[in-house]
């Protein structure tokens, strides 16, 4: 937001530096990001000066321009070529000297140079109307006054407005200092913070009279709602044409491009007050009648950037007896705005329900001056006093008549805020007591009134334009700001405590996962939870109904919650493989987010992502491309990590995978994992295998056992490990070897495990030979053969029994 100082300095007489009241603005929490230097005149005419023309001949080489020797307050003439058709001796002209800087009107510089044109030197240039920047003229010269005296610097001729505007930036909630009064009313605050009283001069409106009643308006507001205050004015017999120079100086040093007198006047008033305002034309206006409504949806309206827009049902509209004009506090229509040949406005200045206008800004994409001041919400006592003085503005600078009574309907009057300031919890909250005088005083510059005063606390009433205030807390830091955060002293004593946290919180299970997943090679990736609504076709078990959508989403690609890890994951991985890196390890720990019939609901996730190879290709060792039984021992080595050891296994039931496992403990879903289906990663032009997993990490944080971690000394004894090559059919797997094995001896039996599977013609049909090892121990003494071979015995005998193996 800018601010000139300028025109701050109507509201405030002060004197300082434009950096002092920078830093003090900064103080009270307008934060000031930079200062720039703003002229009417760019480049000040700095190096221009008046000349007098003592000779004007006909260039010798060039039929169109004219050799002439002119005074400029030197000792000596100088001699300059010109081309204007108008130069003639005895004028007196505007004269850029040698090294003098000009501009164009895009802005781009260029500086003056003693040359030849044709021939002839030439010392300078005599300069016209636009060439100067004071004018649009281009037929001729400028011809200054006679009475001038050479030499003159052209500043000194031409009044030239000099500005200092400040660039705020402005937090949301700070909507009452969406304007100069606005910063004004806040600088005088400060200042008398530092004992510098000023008064605050407020813009008089008691001139505001009604000529006569000859055009008056229906007003009927269909929702109050949506529009709880609604003022209008009509003005008759006016004049459009371009605005003076003191409104367009002011409007061109905030950015702001003048249009004509009445748009120039209404941006004026909403950038010194804050209240937007629209003007229409009101020969424009069917049957003198403004009616303000929703309509029905799909109803067609073309605004004044030539865009036809398509209205929701939940737009409110401004419209006459037949048709729609306006999109209420957003942007006009192209038929019915002020144009060079309107005689008359209806002047509309309105409170709109700031939710419904940023609803309807963001459905459109518009961010104009007005919406950004009603969605963070106008002060509503302030509505009609910002009309009366547009419409005496407006009268000022472009004539006319007020010609109707002002229509205010305002049913239902805003309360203003009532809040109990306890004093102990200025002290508490600040961390230093403040004197109850200084408070009071700082609470009156604020024009937040002290209903009554007891020992505890105060009783206040919150002025309207204070929208952001409404809490105790909310007037303590309205103190601070304005006692200024700079005053508040450093202790010498830091006081800490420190709570009991237990290892099983849900984030220290996170570092120990992540960290065990960085060892494996894993980085860790944060997606947004944001997506595409169109992603939930692309998986079975998605539904779109079980989405949660955004109300104002930035985009159409980001207007709904995620129902899946695994969509955001394999963008990433498309992401990267499109910049040539091909073998990634991802994990990421978020949630996802589904909409059902008793409420919306949180699911907490892990998610591991694996494509590519198992390791980089070297010359001893050639590139293992990354297979389920690798991914595997992952999900297990989490798991097995985090305690959860009573895992039952159950092929996957799932459309996101072409084969893979679920893991369950205790009837509770721990993790899905596998191969995802080709036509699933086709969507992302993704062609080579991608491992994911899915963790209900809900589940694991009841699951992960709580008890304290035992350590066991190093075994003594040595252990043993025997082999058996079973032939079994190929239906049996080796979790069914391995239970048998543990539940046939518990002791002694430590680890089992598979180093050789094989499959073949040499074989019986349906049968399959898997070699296995059997590692022994016993830790309160050494194996003998005999407990070793009874062990093996029970083993060999129990695969016979229970799973039809023979020993090969």
């Amino acid at each position: 937001m800018n601010i000139s100082y300028n025109w701050l300095k109507q509201f405030l007489k002060i004197d300082w530096e434009a950096k002092d009241t920078a830093e003090l603005l900064t103080d009270l929490g307008l934060e000031v990001e930079g200062i720039s230097h703003y002229e009417t005149v760019k480049g000040g005419l700095k190096g221009i000066v008046v000349g007098h023309v003592l000779t004007c001949e006909q260039h010798p080489n060039a039929d169109r321009l004219k050799l002439t020797t002119v005074d400029i307050g030197l000792e000596k003439p100088v001699q300059i070529v010109c081309g204007a058709p108008n130069v003639a001796k005895g004028q007196n002209v505007p004269v850029a000297t040698i090294g003098t800087v000009l501009y164009t009107k895009e802005g781009e510089s260029w500086k003056i140079k003693k040359g030849k044109i044709r021939g002839e030197e030439s010392h300078g240039m005599i300069c016209a109307e636009d060439e100067l920047g004071i004018g649009e003229s281009h037929d001729g010269i400028m011809v200054l006054d006679d009475s001038l005296t050479p030499g003159t610097p052209m500043a000194e001729v031409v009044e030239i407005e000099s500005d200092e505007v400040f660039e705020i930036g402005l937090t949301p909630n700070r909507a009452d200092a969406m304007s100069h009064y606005g910063v004004a009313r806040d600088l005088k605050a400060g200042l008398k913070q530092k004992e510098v009283e000023k008064e605050l001069i407020t813009p008089s409106t008691s001139n505001f009279n009604i000529t006569d009643r000859s055009l008056k308006m229906d007003v009927l507001v269909e929702d109050n709602s949506l529009a709880p205050r609604y003022c209008g004015v009509t003005l008759s017999n006016l004049i459009v044409q371009p605005s003076p120079s003191w409104l367009k100086n002011r409007l061109k040093a905030i950015g702001l491009n003048p249009v004509n007198n009445i748009v120039d006047a209404t941006n004026y008033v909403l950038h010194e007050m804050g209240q937007p305002l629209h003007a229409f034309d009101a020969d424009r206006i069917f049957g003198k009648k403004i009616v303000v409504k929703t309509l029905p949806k799909g109803t067609k309206f073309m605004t004044l950037d030539g865009i036809e827009r398509e209205l929701h049902e939940e737009d409110l509209m401004i419209c006459d007896g037949e048709k729609p004009m306006c999109i209420a506090g957003v942007f006009g229509g192209i038929n019915t705005g002020v144009t060079e040949n309107t005689k008359s406005i209806f002047l509309e200045s309105a409170y709109f329900d700031p939710v419904s206008i940023r609803k309807t800004a963001k459905r459109h994409g518009l961010n104009t001056d007005a919406s950004f001041r009603f969605e963070r919400g106008i002060d509503i006592e302030n509505v009609e006093y910002s009309l009366k003085r547009a419409a005496m503005l407006i009268k000022e600078i472009a004539g006319g008549d007020i010609t109707s009574d002002i229509v205010d309907l305002y049913p239902n009057k805003k309360d203003n805020y009532q809040v109990f300031l306890s004093f102990d919890k200025i002290d508490k909250l600040i961390g230093q007591n403040i004197p109850r005088d200084t408070i009071k005083s700082i609470l009156a510059s604020l024009e937040i009134k002290v209903k009554n005063v007891t020992e505890s606390g105060m009783g206040l009433v919150i002025p309207s334009y204070r929208v952001d205030v409404q809490r105790e807390v909310d007037v303590i830091e309205e103190i601070l700001r304005v006692y200024g955060y700079n005053n508040i002293a450093f202790g010498d004593k830091l006081n800490a405590s420190i709570a009991p946290i237990s290892k099983f919180e849900d984030y220290n299970l996170q570092y120990v996962i992540g960290d065990l997943l960085a060892a494996r090679g894993f980085h860790e990736i944060m997606t947004n939870s944001l997506t595409s609504p169109d992603y939930v076709d692309l998986i079975e078990e998605l539904k779109h109904e079980q989405s949660v959508t955004i109300l104002n989403p930035l985009s159409t690609d980001l207007s709904t919650m995620r129902q899946s890890m695994l969509l955001n994951g394999l963008e990433t991985i498309s992401y990267n493989i499109n910049r040539k890196s091909r073998n990634l390890r991802f994990f990421e720990f978020g949630k996802t987010y589904h909409q059902y019939s008793d409420g919306h609901v949180e699911d907490k996730h892990l998610s591991l992502f694996v494509t590519g190879n198992r390791n980089s290709t070297g010359w001893a060792s050639p590139a293992k491309p990354t297979d389920f039984f690798f991914f595997k021992s992952v999900v297990e080595n989490i798991l097995n990590r985090l305690g959860i050891l009573d895992i039952n296994t159950k092929p996957i039931e799932s459309t996101i995978f072409s084969e893979g496992l679920t893991f369950t403990c205790k009837k509770k879903k721990v993790v899905h994992f596998g191969v995802v289906n080709k036509s699933l990663i086709k969507q992302f032009d993704i062609k080579q295998e991608v491992l994911y997993a899915d963790f209900n990490w809900d589940n694991i944080i009841e699951l992960v056992p709580k008890s304290e971690i035992k350590f066991n000394p190093i075994p003594k004894y040595p252990e043993v490990k025997r082999d058996l090559a079973l032939l079994i059919d190929e239906r049996v797997g080796f979790k069914e070897i391995h239970d048998i094995a543990f539940q046939t001896e518990r002791n002694l039996l430590k680890k089992v495990n598979l180093f050789d599977v094989y499959t073949g013609d040499k074989l019986p049909q349906g049968k399959k030979s898997y070699a296995v090892s059997f590692t022994l121990l016993d830790e309160k003494s050494t194996l003998t053969d005999k407990q070793i071979d009874k062990i093996m015995s029970k083993l060999q005998q129990k695969y016979t029994t229970e799973l039809g193996a023979e020993l090969r």
